[in-house]
């Protein structure tokens, strides 16, 4: 082995995950092709430079593992870069304006496609055809909601669907409809799907220069691996594409689709058509071997399964997944060697998975680390269940506080025990969980620092509300950039490799201009990235 780095990363302050300071913390890490060779001070790794390495000088600030993105989509995420966003819009005119503003701009496109508006925008909740109609009447317009779970349609994109007042409702979706039963424009869960399945999808190369552009994006926000969580097969064939022209800059690990309601036969066909993928789960850049199923909707629209009805409506949401029905698929998923994420948001549904996680038997969901994604609200009773069955807690702690709007929105809908104790990061921690943090972009935008910020201050990037949005579930700063290193590349079985600084260890690697650690939350919001170490490679 040569006797030179070929990249040091000096004057630093080095984050290290769960690792114990003996003596003068490290300042420096040293990197020989792909791997890191010594961590230490500047003064200890001093020999290691030689006339051809490249130095980075961290001044001062925090020099860490890569954000590793849990749970993010990255090919609607690229495509939403070239569609109308709505995020942050909370009122009914600043939403209009913003669609009237990118329809006229667009004047060739055959449909009006965006996501990312808020419940609390439309007076009644929900919005209608007739809201969308008075600013775009001319062409389909189809826009979902920033949790993806409902869209709204213009009448023009419904009479393109064929959806009036006699179509029934898909299975696990609602046509929303006013009192004279015609549809209002709003569309819940799998009933998008009637009008998403119609609208023009870009060919592969318009696919490829989004996706190059959003992983660009990622690498400069310091995120060096994500984990997609709901990806078509066909869609590999585009991110292999992306890394055979090595602009691939960020790993990847893609999650394949469970559906609930197929019998042994047609869940056995499904599983041997992903089986070809199981070869990808050692692969260091495009990797597979999990799948992930919905086991709920969301708060927002009372599709969320709950313990305990929502107040005033005798519902508590209903389940995607009869429990024999979950328990059996999980079982076989689990036999054949994948790992299993689950979606849920409600406590029924959180229960509901770790139910079928325990009856795998002893030490069993702990040995694949299976992961329950989102867990908005949690029974106290199932805290410790995390820790005692090993399941991993993978959250996003910016869904936690979108706007204070939304927040309210959300609160409303429950009873005041749950709503009091949503996105319990701090309980799950303390009760032994591991915490795998993402960003479930475009949902919410893939960069980590407002993440972080909410995470640790329970606040909006504009501080909101003033002593934090349920407080005590607030975490450590050291606790939430662990979450979002070391635990998330844990929950993907490549903790081995990555997810932490030491000799040994891919170099995966961020430096950013404020010392986290020692500055504490205020500084969170005003960092930086300085650059993103990818295998060895400054990608940014």
């Amino acid at each position: 082995m040569s006797d030179r780095a070929d990249l040091l990363i000096r004057s630093g302050h080095v984050f290290k995950p769960g690792a114990t300071v003996d003596g003068p913390p490290a300042t420096a890490v040293a990197v020989l092709g792909n791997r890191i060779v010594a961590v230490g001070t500047d003064r200890e790794l001093a020999n290691l430079r030689g006339p051809r390495t490249e130095v980075v000088d961290a001044r001062g600030g925090l020099i860490m593992p890569g954000f590793n993105d849990a749970h993010l989509h990255l090919l609607d995420g690229a495509l939403s870069l070239d569609q109308l966003n709505l995020y942050g819009l909370t009122d009914l005119p600043a939403v209009q304006n913003a669609i009237a503003a990118w329809a006229t701009a667009r004047p060739g496109d055959e449909w009006i496609v965006g996501q990312g508006w808020l419940y609390p925008a439309f007076p009644a909740g929900l919005p209608t055809r007739q809201q969308l109609d008075a600013v775009l009447a001319d062409r389909p317009a189809f826009l979902y909601c920033f949790d993806g779970h409902t869209a709204w349609a213009n009448s023009r994109a419904l009479e393109r669907a064929g959806i009036d007042r006699a179509t029934p409702d898909p299975a696990l979706g609602e046509i929303v409809r006013d009192a004279d039963g015609e549809p209002t424009g709003a569309l819940k869960e799998d009933a998008t799907h009637l009008i998403s399945e119609l609208v023009p999808q870009p060919d592969d190369e318009t696919k490829l220069r989004l996706l190059d552009a959003a992983a660009g994006a990622l690498a400069r926000a310091g995120i060096t691996a994500g984990q997609d969580a709901w990806t078509d097969p066909g869609d590999v064939v585009l991110f292999d594409s992306l890394r055979s022209r090595r602009t691939l800059p960020l790993r990847l690990r893609t999650a394949f689709a469970l559906e609930p309601g197929e019998d042994a036969t047609t869940l056995a066909e499904r599983l041997d058509g992903y089986e070809p993928h199981l070869d990808r789960r050692t692969d260091p850049f495009l990797r597979a071997g999990i799948v992930k199923g919905f086991l709920d909707g969301v708060v927002e629209t009372r599709t969320a399964y709950m313990l305990q009805p929502y107040p005033g409506t005798g519902t508590r949401g209903e389940p995607n997944w009869p429990d024999d029905d979950l328990r059996r698929t999980v079982a076989e998923v689990h036999r054949r060697g994948w790992q299993v994420e689950l979606h849920a948001i409600g406590t029924a549904a959180v229960r509901q998975a770790l139910d079928a996680y325990e009856a795998l038997g002893a030490g069993e969901a702990a040995r694949r680390r299976h992961r329950i994604e989102h867990i908005e609200t949690i029974d106290p009773d199932d805290l410790a269940r995390f820790a005692e069955l090993g399941v991993v807690a993978s959250m996003q702690p910016l869904h936690a506080i979108p706007v204070a709007d939304a927040a309210d929105t959300w609160q409303q809908r429950l009873a005041p025990d749950v709503a009091s104790s949503g996105w319990r990061m701090a309980s799950l921690a303390a009760a032994g969980a591991v915490l795998a943090f993402g960003s479930d972009w475009p949902v919410v935008p893939f960069d980590p620092f407002p993440a972080l910020h909410s995470a640790v201050s329970r606040q909006s990037v504009d501080g909101w509300p003033a002593d934090g949005w349920l407080p005590a579930e607030r975490l450590t700063v050291v606790q939430a950039l662990a979450a979002y290193t070391s635990g998330s590349t844990f929950a993907e079985h490549a903790d081995s490799e990555r997810g932490s600084l030491g000799p040994g260890m891919l170099a995966d690697v961020v430096v950013l201009d404020h010392d986290l650690l020692t500055e504490g939350p205020s500084a969170i919001l005003g960092t930086r990235v300085v650059a993103t170490i990818v295998d060895g490679r400054r990608v940014a």
